[in-house]
């Protein structure tokens, strides 16, 4: 069972929303639904899901847009996002990443899969919260910058901004050990976990957004092997 797990479910084809409603629901997870970006906005906010599995193509209000409009939320900065589309597009993987999505899963799916996915990414969730609750709860510093990891907040030259989960857990991975070399692999693993399949444009894009947030010089590339965090 899912312990009453909220999902929100963000799909304007009713019936899209009824068939991944019913499976999740069978699973024991507690389901809202939205048709538009609007109305998931207002219902996010006010349930505070645990996972969101957003649609990109919506009328009015797309699913990137919704998205951003979900990450500038404080309170949901640990509700995890999976676009749920039929565009397989690497571009369109690549600005969801951007929007600040957790994860990509291309319909149509079967609903094992789909569900075999769900959960992976709720245990992802489950383990962050428990690895944050032993976690030391002082900040990192590191020259200007300043990583706060339970209000998932940065600080650079005294500018504060809060970051994406993703983002979050990146940079802080990378900070916790100035100078050590993270390989691709152990990035993955420890940032979106085993269980979880994501694209190979994921960490990169991710990386660019950092850069841009904390400048160019703190995160390193070595070629074909992984990056590095440097002061």
């Amino acid at each position: 069972m899912s312990e009453e797990k909220k999902i929100l479910l963000v799909d304007d084809e009713i019936d899209i929303l009824e068939f991944i409603s019913y499976n999740l629901e069978k699973e024991g997870y507690k389901v809202y639904t939205a048709q538009n970006g609007k109305d998931a906005i207002r219902i996010a906010e006010k349930k505070e899901p645990d996972l969101i599995i957003l649609d990109v193509m919506m009328p009015e209000m797309d699913g990137i847009v919704t998205c951003e409009e979900i990450r500038k939320i404080p309170k949901l900065k640990s509700t995890i996002i999976a676009f749920l589309t039929a565009r397989s597009e690497d571009y369109s993987q690549i600005a969801g990443f951007e929007a600040g999505a957790d994860d990509y899963i291309t319909k149509p799916i079967r609903p094992k899969v789909l569900l075999s996915r769900v959960k992976a990414l709720l245990k992802r969730t489950q383990v962050v919260e428990e690895e944050e609750k032993v976690a030391d709860d002082t900040t990192i510093n590191i020259g200007s910058l300043s990583i706060d990891r339970e209000r998932y907040m940065i600080s650079v030259a005294g500018q504060e901004m809060i970051l994406p989960r993703k983002e979050f857990e990146l940079l802080s991975l990378l900070a916790s050990k100035p100078g050590k070399v993270f390989t691709r692999e152990e990035i993955y693993s420890s940032v979106w976990g085993e269980q979880v399949i994501v694209g190979d444009r994921t960490i990169d894009v991710h990386i660019r957004k950092l850069r841009e947030k904390i400048g160019e010089d703190h995160i390193k590339t070595l070629k074909g092997i992984g990056y590095k965090f440097v002061d």
